[in-house]
């Protein structure tokens, strides 16, 4: 196995449960908070899936899908085109509203540029320096780890939302 496809294998696992998380489930199943004020479905899947977005699209140096390839405009939510939902208040998740096919198309087609893009990975590309702002600076290595734990934590998260909605 090379880093390449054990990195591909992480993500997949995210898209795997991605998938699980929201099907069968109608627009105001994905949207309704499982706990009153807390993460909804919608939100979890659209926010690991924008950070993916976002993240990876800098480290390849590409435009990211969301903006590139007309997501933002599909999802016609009330937010720049840059937010990717860190920060957001209970009002900012409420406002996200999509349905599973949707949210599922958007992450298929993340995905799809993420595996297009590790396919080339290389061991040696791992320790090249990210992010210089943090101390110490973040190499490649450690922003992938970084965005596959947060990715899998919260895809675990709407899982459990899921199953949290169901025995209502």
């Amino acid at each position: 196995m090379t880093v390449a496809d054990l990195v591909i294998d992480g993500f997949d696992r995210i898209q795997q449960v991605v998938h699980g998380a929201v099907r069968g489930l109608t627009e105001d199943q994905l949207a309704e908070s499982p706990g009153g004020a807390t993460n909804t479905i919608a939100w979890l899947v659209w926010h690991l899936t924008r950070v993916q977005d976002d993240h990876l699209a800098d480290l390849e140096d590409a435009p990211q899908v969301w903006t590139e390839r007309g997501w933002h405009d599909r999802f016609g939510l009330p937010f720049s085109p840059g937010t990717t939902g860190y920060g957001h208040s209970a009002a900012d998740v409420a406002a996200v509203r999509a349905t599973a096919g949707l949210l599922t198309g958007y992450h298929d087609a993340v995905h799809d540029q993420t595996v297009e893009w590790l396919g080339g990975l290389k061991e040696s590309q791992l320790d090249r320096i990210v992010d210089e702002s943090w101390n110490p600076p973040v190499t490649l290595g450690v922003r992938l780890v970084s965005v596959l734990s947060d990715d899998l934590q919260h895809a675990g998260q709407a899982a459990y939302a899921r199953g949290v909605l169901l025995a209502r």
